[in-house]
């Protein structure tokens, strides 16, 4: 079986992107309808619709493939690429009517990402790279930053409802505080890791998180020069991870790591 090129996974992959997100910008009227509500979280009305809007899209060019997504099933054809999907990444900040949300699209096969969308249309950015092309936003190539002091850093985390994450979490960005520059939550992991990849940011640190958050922007910030590392697996789809500018990697690590430790079991 041969492999649709990367130029064409990507085309696909940004309309994805792009028809998901533009119908939650101008659908955000309904922000407020919710499927369902959990602690720090909720579930929207308009997940469900933008996932059906992005599966559309790529059936309509690739029929044969798969999808894996917060709102999709998890069967999969091994044999046939398989495209990631999360309709809505910040779906609090969206809610809220926040502008720190977007829509990431990517697509892998055999464990390998080869081409990743995310667009955030209430910031006007779209954030493409594929295996074999440079990371773009707005089609411009981006970079990480040179910085190699974490008292010159920004890091960015997350927050979790997980028992144990929380009050590691809560470590988590106390250290960064007094450690780093500044230490920020801004509630989407896909434009926080994108922030890492243009400069914006020198690390990003996840307590559990998914492909469907991480699939696009991981590849876009290893094309832009920083790394992404799984730490540490939850389950069969859920992740500890660190992303950063390459430069402070270890430093990075090395604060999620011990601090994690203290709080619930982290692998080394």
């Amino acid at each position: 079986m041969s492999i649709p090129h990367t130029t064409d996974l990507l085309a696909c992959a940004v309309s994805a992107a792009q028809t998901a997100a533009t119908h939650a910008w101008t659908q955000r009227h309904r922000r407020m309808e919710t499927q369902s509500s959990a602690a720090h979280d909720i579930k929207l009305v308009l997940d469900q619709e933008c996932q059906i809007k992005a599966a559309e899209v790529i059936h309509a060019a690739f029929p044969d493939h798969s999808i894996l997504g917060e709102e999709s099933s998890h069967d999969r054809d091994e044999s046939q690429p398989r495209w990631i999907v999360d309709p809505i990444d910040g779906t609090v900040n969206f809610a809220h009517g926040w502008p720190l949300w977007c829509t990431s699209v990517a697509v892998e096969h055999q464990g390998r990402t080869l081409a990743g969308a995310i667009q955030a249309p209430a910031l006007d950015e779209c954030y493409t790279a594929t295996c074999d092309q440079p990371a773009r936003l707005n089609g411009e190539p981006i970079a990480v930053s040179t910085i190699d002091q974490l008292a010159d850093a920004l890091i960015m985390t997350d927050t979790n409802k997980e028992p144990g994450d929380f009050d590691a979490g809560t470590q988590l960005y106390n250290r960064f505080l007094h450690q780093a520059q500044k230490a920020r939550v801004m509630g989407s992991a896909a434009l926080d890791i994108c922030r890492v990849a243009r400069g914006h940011g020198e690390g990003y640190t996840a307590l559990g998180i998914y492909p469907w958050d991480t699939a696009a922007a991981a590849l876009i910030l290893e094309q832009a020069g920083g790394k992404f590392e799984i730490i540490e697996k939850l389950d069969d789809l859920r992740f500890r991870a660190v992303a950063s500018n390459g430069h402070l990697h270890a430093a990075i690590r090395q604060i999620f790591v011990e601090t994690v430790s203290t709080c619930c079991a982290v692998s080394e």
